[in-house]
């Protein structure tokens, strides 16, 4: 498991179905073995920390976060 349970991490591309875009923060909250490739259950909180989403990704659809990167806040709108 590349990543522990309860980690933030960011979007590697843009989910549509649920307005998500490249870079938004989620939180791991499940991890899903595969021979393949492993998944992630990620949990997707608003600004004020309420639960919007609960998505399923492959692990090279999800990157940590770093030092120097700045979080934002963005209106949920359609991801581009």
């Amino acid at each position: 498991m590349k990543f522990p349970l309860f980690k933030r991490v960011a979007l590697r591309a843009d989910v549509p179905k649920y307005k998500l875009c490249r870079g938004d923060i989620a939180t791991i909250v499940e991890h899903h073995p595969h021979p393949d490739e492993d998944g992630y259950s990620l949990e997707v909180f608003n600004a004020l920390g309420e639960t919007i989403a609960v998505i399923t990704l492959a692990e090279s659809e999800i990157e940590p976060l770093m030092s120097n990167e700045v979080l934002r806040v963005r209106t949920l709108t359609e991801a581009a």
